[in-house]
């Protein structure tokens, strides 16, 4: 029953403390600026973001089957 309550206190502890101490308030709703109005996340552009995960998730995946057909490769040079 110690060592539950051991446990239990000092993590209650952890998150009801960590709540007072947020850095700073939540940003302004987004709205005029300098004359004209902006919609949430702008005018930012996700295409070349795309286009460069999918390079990365491409990569992976050869870098997977490469892995897979040396691994193949090595356990039939074994087996001969």
């Amino acid at each position: 029953m110690f060592r539950i309550i051991r446990k239990i206190v000092p993590t209650l502890a952890f998150i009801f403390l960590g709540l007072g101490l947020l850095a700073q308030g939540p940003p302004n709703p987004p709205g005029v600026v300098h004359g004209n109005t902006t919609d949430v996340g702008g005018s930012a552009p996700i295409g070349s973001g795309i286009g460069i995960m999918l390079m990365l998730a491409g990569g992976y995946g050869a870098k997977k089957v490469y892995d897979i057909r040396k691994k193949l490769e090595d356990l039939e040079s074994l087996e001969d």
